[in-house]
């Protein structure tokens, strides 16, 4: 088991976002102690890292509660739970395609400044 602390050192998140995503709904199988202190498994650990991975990506609270609202219904909405995990990839693609060619402009716009151009390109 593990502490909040430890959780949050592992992760790479404060306490406050461990707690706020709790609170959200987001991890209903955390288990707490006979104090009401949390008592994390190695399995915890592993969904707040899937958490986080969907967040930085993008994804809306709401949406991770969605999955996590299926997944506590049962192994027959795996499919519809890969549906959302394959459309949030496909807006990661999309995403990344668009940093990649805002990327190319950036560089012609250093190369511009680097040769010193009069000419815009």
């Amino acid at each position: 088991m593990y502490t909040i602390k430890s959780v949050s050192e592992i992760v790479g998140l404060s306490s406050h976002t461990i707690r706020y995503y709790d609170k959200c709904g987001l991890m209903p199988y955390v288990a707490r102690n006979k104090n009401g202190v949390r008592d994390f498994t190695q399995d915890d650990i592993f969904w707040i890292e899937i958490i986080k991975c969907l967040k930085n990506t993008g994804m809306k609270i709401e949406d991770i509660r969605l999955i996590v609202d299926l997944s506590l219904k049962g192994d027959h909405t795996k499919d519809e739970r890969k549906n959302i995990l394959l459309e949030h990839r496909k807006k990661i693609l999309e995403k990344i395609q668009d940093l990649n060619n805002n990327l190319k402009k950036l560089d012609l716009k250093i190369e511009w400044y680097e040769n010193n151009s009069t000419n815009c390109k």
